[in-house]
């Protein structure tokens, strides 16, 4: 049997890893040992709890008072994480992407010489600044990983030119389609669940909004806070003065530099629902409801191709050219009037509207978990 270690730390990490955690966990030949870092503790449990993962530990690294820095949440992972080591022994660590946790977690088992899986790896956008830790943190996971998983071809040849040997390197299509596919289903089918999501939705907003359009809007990476936030609220007040019939629901991310920016600057907009973050469920559903998505996320880059949805990207750049290529994605930066002008071109011009929501998702087709575990089967540990 195969002892891995699972680690995460961030809400998009435990979206991305709850299927593999699941479909190794139902396999016989694998121990699955599952670890959080509690980066984004909440969000992280929210996740956990729909797909009934209990995690075998818990950093519970974050303070709800106090915002730590880069290297303090990289010494604390490293401290703890070496100990669950110590004691566990695995055969192999799986991380995934880049956020500190996974980049801390793969240097720590290097540092033990145990080999380590990166789920989602060879994304790029060859700017180390920009997604700023991210990009750095994922080209240094990646010259240690004995098995890199892309979720694209694209990622595989990144990895390549950065001379990754082609036999550590698979195309697996992106776990997040699994966890998308598998709750979106359950919201279509699952009577239960849906009286329950739109339960506990309007204990967090109106959903008389769900009568009219509406743009869902989320920001959380640390490229945008300070001028790039200020001008990403512009753009949206803008467009709900444009727009008042237009409801712009907008969960605000717990990060202190971003909640009390958002709450002062927005607050007094009628049609602008400021709200706690919604759990995985419940922002699938909105997904899957709304007209389109203002974001600076990756993880929805990937999720809202597959329901049809146009996202206008709040980054200068992105490692997720693929959907920018097939026309589901468009980068508007955080140029106010580029985000207005492209929110507005799609709400008012139905044929751009259609032309961006095709659906064509360049990340798989809800299979990755499945070929993942087939592949950690072979490999010689």
């Amino acid at each position: 049997m195969k002892k891995i270690l699972i680690i995460f730390g961030t809400r998009p990490e435990a979206i991305k890893m709850s299927p593999l955690i699941k479909t190794l966990k139902e396999d016989d030949e694998f121990k699955v040992i599952t670890c959080t870092s509690g980066q984004h503790k909440e969000l992280v449990y929210q996740v956990l709890d729909l797909f009934e993962i209990i995690p075998d530990y818990d950093f519970e690294l974050m303070s709800k008072t106090k915002s730590l820095s880069l290297s303090e949440i990289s010494s604390k992972i490293m401290d703890k994480l070496n100990g669950v080591i110590e004691i566990e022994r695995p055969d192999a660590i799986i991380v995934q992407g880049d956020t500190t946790t996974a980049m801390i977690s793969s240097l720590c088992g290097f540092y033990h010489k145990i080999p380590i899986i990166h789920l989602e790896a060879g994304l790029r956008t060859n700017n180390i600044y920009s997604p700023f830790p991210e990009e750095v943190n994922r080209k240094i996971i990646s010259t240690y990983s004995q098995i890199n998983l892309c979720p694209t071809e694209r990622n595989k040849l990144n990895l390549i030119s950065e001379g990754i040997k082609d036999n550590t390197i698979y195309v697996t299509g992106n776990t997040v389609i699994d966890s998308l596919l598998l709750i979106s289903e359950k919201l279509e089918k699952n009577s239960i669940l849906i009286s329950r999501t739109k339960k506990t939705l309007s204990e967090k907003l109106d959903l008389s909004f769900l009568s009219n359009d509406y743009i869902l809007v989320t920001c959380h990476r640390r490229e945008n806070h300070g001028e790039g936030l200020y001008s990403i609220c512009k753009a949206i007040k803008e467009i709900s003065l444009k727009y008042p019939e237009l409801s712009i629901i907008f969960p605000v991310h717990p990060n202190p530099n971003i909640r009390n920016f958002v709450h002062k600057d927005l607050s007094n907009l009628d049609n602008v629902i400021l709200c706690d973050p919604f759990d995985y469920v419940e922002f699938i559903f909105l997904l899957k409801y709304c007209k389109l998505i203002i974001s600076d996320s990756g993880g929805i880059q990937e999720e809202a191709p597959t329901l049809g949805k146009p996202v206008l990207v709040t980054r200068n750049e992105t490692e997720r050219q693929e959907a920018v290529e097939s026309g589901t994605v468009l980068l508007v930066g955080s140029d106010t009037s580029k985000i207005v002008k492209s929110t507005t071109n799609l709400l008012d011009d139905p044929l751009a509207y259609k032309k961006m929501a095709n659906i064509n998702n360049p990340y798989g087709n809800g299979n990755a978990s499945k070929l993942i575990s087939g592949i950690l089967k072979k490999y010689k540990y």
